[in-house]
């Protein structure tokens, strides 16, 4: 053992007091880093703790190792529940786990980051919870994976919205598609209307010039018929319509298409057959009908009518509406001569004064203009009576509301007119009070006939039903002036109704009006959670929302026609 002299040791000492003095020096300079780091990291951790996202990491196979305290406000585990004890994966909803799983890795390797990843987890409790995911990969110095790290948002209120607006989207065009089709029919007889007459007529007309065969159109007039309806009134007039709309649809061809052309007026369009065939099929019908009697047990009437036939290509005509106005023309003549009889053009001189019209290169504006504003007015009809034939199949959903709407427009019309309302306005009021209620189509008879109290969500749904009736309204152009009186019919005086919040006289009068026939009617009648208020407990409560929930003027007026009932 080689003793060191004291000079070596000396030396050693010195040495190892420079090292020290190095590693001091180094300490002193990292210093700064590490209290940066520090500060990073307590930074970190306070806004992992306080943030309304779960924060989180994993390891590279994705078992957690870090969990922010707002993953069980969010899913309702505690950090310590998962972190090391479940991967990202075990929280997806279990049937598209293995989807999820596999998009989430795809995502990470091809792209790097996690952007916008939707994906559906379960809560502790079993309820589904959907979140919004971002993240990045965690690398070491040498760009081997250690992890991941990211954030996660609860989305679950927002995606239930998308959920509900996409199963109120579908429900609307449902029923689009319903009034669709309700538009085409005549709703008091069931027959198709005048607005699908030109649709199907245009299509025969194209098939029998392109094929070269045979059309005919018998139009059809029930001769004297408002003599039936002031003397047995409108409502067996109504009736002996649809009687005799199925007893027509009995008797003809099974390719015979019948249509309600307006008022007591019928079309029979038979493809393939000729004038002499169409006659004969026309003495025929006057023939059976002549005889029927139609009514009911109390009343009975047999009916006359006057039958027009035209047929192309004997009628020379270009385009297939001249054979409605040439039919027209005929039963115009016909009911000159009496009525009750079948004619063609051989029989009258509409032929030489159609062909001649027609040949004309200066048509008469006026008569033209005529002609646009009956077809207008008739697609009109048609269309407005399939909509409040639609409005009256609410009361199969809910027969509370079917028997409210009958008397809700009693009140509103009477109040309108107590109000010096124009003829114009009273009219409006009165198809509005029809309508208003037009919106609960789109809402469920479970919530329409629960006995109970409305949860917040249900009653949002009942509140949704003004926008449902402006939205299905909002294509018919003859009921625009309808539309904001049953749309704001449950706007408060005072501002505080809804859907738009509006007060005062910004809320239409005709809104204001039905507000208070509709609320009366409510108050007076059973509810399925409630049995029905007395007329005066009715009146105290009217009286006691005069300036804050109704107009006091429209007050007024409704206590005059309750005083005059009285």
């Amino acid at each position: 053992m080689t003793v060191k002299t004291e000079e070596q040791l000396k030396e050693e000492i010195k040495i190892l007091q420079a090292r020290i003095t190095e590693l001091e020096e180094l300490e002193l300079r990292n210093r700064p880093a590490e209290e940066a780091l520090r500060k990073s990291e307590e930074r970190f951790r306070r806004i992992a703790e306080t943030t309304g996202e779960f924060i989180w990491e994993t390891d590279a196979k994705g078992l957690y190792t870090y969990a922010s305290p707002s993953v069980e406000k969010i899913l309702g585990y505690k950090p310590e529940e998962i972190v090391g004890k479940k991967y990202f994966y075990d929280l997806f909803v279990p049937a598209e786990r293995e989807r999820l799983k596999r998009e989430a890795f795809e995502i990470l390797i091809k792209k790097g980051t996690f952007r916008n990843f939707f994906n559906p987890n379960v809560h502790k409790n079993g309820e589904i919870v959907f979140l919004e995911t971002r993240g990045l990969p965690i690398l070491d110095d040498k760009g081997e994976l250690l992890g991941y790290r990211g954030a996660d948002t609860d989305i679950t209120e927002r995606k239930k919205a998308e959920q509900e607006q996409e199963r109120l989207n579908k429900e609307l065009l449902k029923t689009n598609k319903k009034l669709k089709q309700l538009s085409l029919i005549d709703p008091s007889t069931g027959l198709y209307n005048h607005l699908h007459l030109e649709r199907a007529l245009e299509g025969e007309f194209h098939r029998a010039k392109r094929n070269a065969y045979p059309l005919s159109l018998i139009m059809l007039d029930i001769d004297y018929f408002k003599s039936i309806n002031d003397v047995y009134g409108h409502e067996f007039g109504d009736l002996v319509l649809r009687q005799f709309a199925q007893q027509l649809k009995r008797m003809v061809r099974r390719y015979d298409i019948v249509f309600r052309f307006g008022g007591e007026e019928f079309i029979i369009v038979s493809p393939g057959i000729d004038r002499e065939e169409a006659l004969s099929l026309a003495q025929r019908l006057l023939n059976a009908l002549n005889l029927y009697n139609f009514g009911d047990k109390k009343n009975s009437v047999k009916l006359k009518l006057s039958i027009a036939v035209v047929s192309y290509p004997e009628d020379r005509v270009s385009k297939e509406m001249d054979l409605v106005d040439l039919a027209e023309e005929i039963i115009s003549k016909v009911k000159e001569r009496g009525g009750n009889r079948v004619c063609s053009t051989e029989d009258t001189e509409a032929k030489g004064r159609a062909i001649s019209k027609r040949t004309k290169e200066k048509i008469d504006v006026g008569i033209l203009k005529s002609k646009i504003d009956k077809l207008t007015k008739k697609a009109n009809q048609g269309l407005v009576e399939a909509i409040f034939a639609f409005a009256k199949t609410i009361k199969l959903k809910d027969r509370y509301t079917g028997e409210h709407v009958e008397k809700t427009v009693y009140y509103a019309t009477e109040v309108a007119k107590e109000l010096s309302l124009s003829k114009g306005q009273i009219e409006f009021v009165k198809q509005a009070a029809v309508l208003h209620d037009l919106g609960k189509i789109g809402i469920s008879e479970r919530i329409l006939l629960k006995k109970s109290k409305f949860t917040k969500k249900e009653f949002e749904r009942i509140k949704s039903h003004p926008h449902i009736a402006a939205d299905i309204l909002r294509p018919i152009h003859a009921l625009h002036n309808v539309i904001p009186l049953i749309f704001y019919h449950h706007e408060r005086w005072d501002g505080k109704g809804y859907p738009g919040g509006i007060k005062g006289e910004d809320i239409p009068i005709g809104a204001r009006i039905i507000a208070i026939a509709d609320v009366y009617q409510a108050l007076t009648s059973d509810r399925p959670y409630r049995k029905a208020y007395s007329k005066r407990e009715a009146v105290k409560i009217i009286k006691k929302g005069s300036g804050t929930q109704f107009d006091p003027q429209v007050v007024n007026a409704f206590l005059e026609i309750l005083k005059r009932e009285r």
